[in-house]
Parts: C-alpha cells; sequence; structure tokens
C-alpha cells in the first residue's frame, strides 16, 4: 500500500515520499533512515542498534551495510539530512504567513520538535556526538537568528527608531530567547516535565507564549 506524508513536519514519512521516484536503492535506503528515525523517538542514540533498525525497516543486518559502514555513519547522514529539512520547512512557513513570520515559524518548530522527538533529542542533548550534524544546526541557529534581527531592525526603521538597539544586543537577544524556547521544548516533549505538561495542554495557548517571549524579547 503507498505511503503517504501524515504531517509536512513528519521527516520519517518525508524521507520515504522523497524516495518514490527513485530507484529501488535509494528507497531502501530511505527506509533504513526511516526506521532509524523512529527507533529514536523511542530510545537514546546510544542504545540505537543496527538489529533493531534492520528489523523495523524490514531487512536483513546484511543489506544494512551494504547501505551503511555503520551506525555512526547513519546517523550521521540522518541528523545532517532533518537539520536541512527544519530550516526549509521554518522557511516554508514563515513565506506562507508574511503577516505573521514569527508566529508561522515558531508553530513550524513547534511541530518539528514533537513530531521528530528522537532527532531533536540528539541535536540538543547529543550533538558533541554528531560533529558534521552539529556544525549544521549551528548554522540553522545562526540564519535564524540574523533572519529575526533583520525582521526587528527593519521594523525600527520603519518607526522611526533606527539605531535604538545596537545589532549584537538583537543578537544576544535572539541568541537567548531561542534557546529559553529549546528549553521549553525539551522539557514538554523529550523530558515530559509533568508540571509543564500540565500547563501546555492548550497547543494554540503554548504557541501564543512562545510568540510573545520572542515579540516581547526583541522589543525595544
Amino acid at each position: 500500500m503507498p505511503q503517504t506524508v501524515t504531517s509536512p513536519f513528519l521527516y520519517a514519512d518525508a524521507l520515504v515520499a522523497e524516495s518514490k521516484a527513485l530507484g529501488k536503492g535509494e528507497r531502501t535506503r530511505a527506509r533504513i533512515k526511516k526506521a532509524a528515525s523512529e527507533t529514536l523517538n523511542e530510545i537514546s542514540p546510544m542504545d540505537l542498534r543496527v538489529t533493531d533498525i534492520c528489523q523495523r525497516a524490514g531487512i536483513s543486518n546484511g543489506t544494512f551495510y551494504i547501505y551503511f559502514a555503520d551506525r555512526v555513519r547513519l546517523l550521521e547522514e540522518l541528523l545532517t539530512g532533518f537539520v536541512a529539512f527544519l530550516q526549509e520547512s521554518m522557511r516554508a512557513a514563515s513565506r506562507q504567513e508574511p503577516e505573521d513570520p514569527t508566529r508561522a515559524a515558531t508553530e513550524a518548530y513547534y511541530e518539528l520538535f514533537r513530531l521528530n522527538r528522537g532527532m531533536m533529542r540528539c541535536l540538543i542533548h547529543h550533538m558533541d556526538c554528531f560533529p558534521g550534524a552539529r556544525s549544521l544546526f549551528h548554522g540553522l541557529n545562526a540564519a535564524w537568528v540574523e533572519t529575526v534581527v533583520s525582521s526587528v531592525r527593519m521594523r525600527l526603521k520603519r518607526d522611526g527608531n533606527e539605531g535604538a538597539v545596537p545589532p549584537d544586543e538583537l543578537t544576544r537577544r535572539a541568541y537567548a530567547l531561542g534557546g529559553m524556547v529549546d528549553q521549553y521544548l525539551s522539557s514538554l516533549f523529550l523530558s515530559e516535565d509533568p508540571g509543564l505538561t500540565a500547563v501546555s495542554r492548550d497547543r494554540e495557548a503554548v504557541l501564543d507564549s512562545l510568540t510573545l517571549i520572542w515579540t516581547r524579547g526583541m522589543a525595544k
């Protein structure tokens, strides 16, 4: 039965959907990465085994090694692709909502975090194990900060307050606010803090709060 993408933010399904028009080898490669990403939702990357991935993907261990030298190589490729997916998804969300790009990007990041918990855990808590993905993730953060700072500077200029807040100060705020959002979503979706979970059942209210953090924190 054909596989369908259940959400534009679910990387596991996007991998398979993108491979449909490719050859059998690339489809198998995508199945392996999909199986790994789904397994990571259940266990730590340090506990991930080739056998578990192969069982979920429905392939033999020998087939796995045709495509990947080892588990670490697989994770590096998987996470590197995911970071690119993460960045493009947030950019696309911002472009679709020009009237409120901050909320749109925040909503996209919320969904990306929620649906891809295992890979977000790797990026936030195990970055040192995957230097290639770590470098790209830092680049994603830098690009997002630059976008936010540029938007705020344009608004200040439009309001006749150009130069009211130095660029370095805006950049520091953006990094700090991004870290706060990461900590919030990490506690909500990864460690599942009961106190935070209790007050975060209303998705729209959570998005309102996170968007408010960005808009207030970057205000003059």
